[in-house]
């Protein structure tokens, strides 16, 4: 069974869909033991770094999502469920995260760091963009290299591991869009809202 951690930071529904498409079973929830008992676990999340994880906290599965990422699962974080396996966010503050990967979590285009190249391309990054795959990540099983996925996001990580980086994408610079270490797989896109090869990674994931 698949536990889609609910810790209200955004649309869970669309992930349980796409995974009851496939034909897995996928439960959403934020009752701890349900999260313990499950084979496998997502932690999507739209929404502030900060509240993400201060949510997590105020219902008791910070930690059971820890154990559940440390111990071996399959884990998938999206959106800023990626962001928040991060050290630090740097969004409207100061914020540490779970800490499972060294890095922090920044803004597109800071004004201090102008570029020219930058003129005309808007935060959030929102739409359709390639993913350059730079690993042998479990999601990539059967999806081409620079394939089209969907992106909505204004902030970015800095992984201090170059070894976790499974993917970049384009815009204005070449960010990390997706992170693997061992059984902890996490996209800074939505693969259930992005087409065959979304569906394609989301099939990965779940025949883990």
């Amino acid at each position: 069974m698949i536990a889609i951690v609910d810790y209200g930071m955004g649309n869970v529904r669309s992930a349980q869909k796409a995974f009851a498409h496939l034909g897995y079973e996928a439960i959403i929830t934020s009752d701890p033991k349900e999260v313990e008992k499950a084979d496998k676990i997502v932690l999507p999340g739209d929404g502030a770094f900060g509240a993400s994880v201060e949510n997590l906290e105020k219902l008791g599965l910070k930690t059971l999502v820890l154990e559940a990422a440390r111990g071996g699962k399959p884990f998938l974080g999206i959106c800023v469920g990626m962001q928040i396996l991060f050290s630090v966010g740097e969004e409207m503050g100061y914020y540490e995260g779970l800490g499972l990967f060294k890095g922090r979590v920044v803004r597109f285009f800071p004004k201090e760091d102008y570029r020219p190249e930058w003129d005309g391309l808007k935060v959030p990054h929102m739409g359709w963009n390639v993913v350059r795959q730079k690993s042998d990540c479990p999601l990539w099983k059967g999806v081409p290299d620079e394939a089209m996925v969907y992106f909505v996001h204004s902030y970015y990580p800095l992984p201090e591991e170059g070894s976790a980086v499974a993917s970049t994408t384009d815009h204005g610079i070449e960010f990390c869009s997706s992170i693997w270490r061992d059984n902890i797989m996490a996209t800074q896109f939505h693969p259930e809202k992005s087409g065959a090869a979304g569906l394609r990674m989301l099939t990965n994931f779940g025949a883990l």
